[in-house]
């Protein structure tokens, strides 16, 4: 009997050791694999936006894609009024427009009538843009006192006001704040004109700041008579009159040409008559544009 306690005592004993031995394993791979998911690096997450939302559009603008200071809109060229004013039509509307900043001389003025040039700057006008489509800029206002809209045109890329005064057909004018957006590349533009002395610039003291002074080319009777009174005459064929401006410009005009008949030669101011393009040319002067 007391062998019979002993061995159960003994099994009793084996199977506690066995089960503690496997319980403490089991602890340790548990408290193992906590240990190893702490150390691991957790991945972040990214949200996916192609997905979900758009991008938005100046998120992908590029600098070459911002949009230009520059903003026009076509219209078309109905007809051409003078060498500054066209009119064109916009919305199924027929309205007059005033070109900004520049002036060009009258061609039908109810008061002034029709000035030296006027002609001239409205064939050119006409040229550019009759029966085309304009492109116009606005600047602030919209309209001057008579209605007419107020616009910067282009044609072709091209600046009309500039072309205008590059050619010597217009001068700067009209500057009233705040449409004043071009005025000082305009005033360069002008400046050299005047010293290439062409188109209005051609003749001294006719274009000014007031306006065109149509009295400087044609004159008075009275004043063309006391000139050709102490006139100098040509002599033979010597015809040809060289003229200097008083900003020094030395022009000759030809027989026949707009201006011959109104400018005098004043030796003692260093004019004379030439008998020849060359020889007028081989002096230092260059020919009138008109």
């Amino acid at each position: 009997m007391k062998n019979i306690r002993f061995i159960m005592s003994l099994l009793l004993s084996t199977i506690v050791l066995f089960g503690c031995g496997n319980g403490s394993e089991d602890l340790n791979v548990v408290k193992k694999e906590e240990t190893n998911t702490e150390m691991e690096p957790q991945e972040e997450s990214v949200p996916d936006r192609t997905a979900k939302e758009p991008i938005k559009e100046e998120e992908i603008m590029t600098e070459t894609e911002q949009p230009s200071d520059i903003h026009t809109f076509d219209a078309e060229v109905v007809s051409v009024t003078d060498g500054d004013t066209i009119k064109v039509r916009i919305n199924d509307q027929v309205e007059a427009v005033r070109f900004l900043l520049v002036d060009t001389p009258e061609t039908n003025h109810p008061r002034l009538g029709e000035q030296p040039f006027g002609q001239e700057a409205k064939a050119f006008t006409k040229k550019m843009l009759e029966g085309k489509t304009v492109q116009l800029e606005k600047d602030v206002s919209d309209r001057d006192k008579y209605g007419r809209l107020l616009y910067y045109l282009y044609i072709d890329g091209k600046s009309v006001q500039e072309e205008l005064l590059r050619n010597g057909l217009a001068r700067v004018a009209y500057v009233y704040v705040p449409n004043t957006k071009y005025v000082d590349q305009y005033y360069a533009i002008q400046k050299e004109a005047q010293e290439k002395g062409i188109g209005i610039w051609s003749v001294e003291n006719y274009a000014q700041e007031d306006g065109f002074h149509k009295e400087i080319i044609e004159g008075n009777q009275s004043e063309t008579n006391n000139q050709n009174q102490s006139a100098v005459l040509p002599s033979g064929d010597c015809k040809i009159k060289g003229n200097i401006s008083s900003r020094g410009d030395k022009i000759y005009h030809m027989p026949g040409q707009q201006y011959y008949e109104v400018t005098q030669i004043d030796p003692s101011q260093g004019e004379k008559y030439f008998c020849s393009r060359e020889e007028a040319e081989q002096a230092g002067f260059r020919s009138s544009q008109r």
